[in-house]
């Protein structure tokens, strides 16, 4: 008797038929088949790794603007993300789906007479090479999603 497919917004996982020529471990079917339940997540390291970047990406965007829109106030001190750092250390430390991002200020960066810590034309660049990094991301994860789908048989 062959097992049906569940349906894909079934969340409970189904097991994984695996033979087992050895003879051990989980009770085994009258056919040689034993269940053994592996647990088995869709997305891999790398794609978590991806969508922690994309919201580190997604955080320094509204840092950068934030400093944009605050060009000309007076004592503003800018904030800024480096959610790249970040990311390496959660990698290093095999946690890379719940990295928590911390944007700093750096008080002493003082680049004009009224105290503020902005360069327009700087924020301007960092606002460019943070939205080329983010659309990079974006391709890359559907890149990554289109190969399971074409896996998967749905595209």
């Amino acid at each position: 008797m062959k097992d049906e497919i569940a349906p894909l917004k079934n969340s409970r996982p189904r097991p994984i038929l695996s033979h087992d020529p050895q003879g051990g471990g989980s009770p085994e079917t009258t056919d040689g088949w034993k269940e053994t339940p592996t647990p088995m997540s869709l997305f891999d390291s790398t794609q978590l790794a991806l969508e922690s970047a994309l919201r580190g990406a997604s955080i320094r965007q509204t840092l950068l603007t934030d400093n944009l829109a605050n060009i000309n106030t007076p004592g503003y001190q800018r904030k800024d993300l480096d959610f790249h750092a970040q990311l390496r250390a959660a990698q290093a430390a095999g946690d890379v789906a719940d990295v928590e991002f911390r944007p700093t200020t750096d008080p002493a960066r003082i680049v004009r007479a009224d105290g503020s810590g902005l360069d327009a034309d700087q924020e301007a660049a960092e606002l460019a090479k943070n939205a080329l990094e983010y659309q990079a991301i974006v391709q890359v994860m559907g890149a990554r999603i289109g190969i399971l789908q074409t896996a998967i048989g749905v595209r």
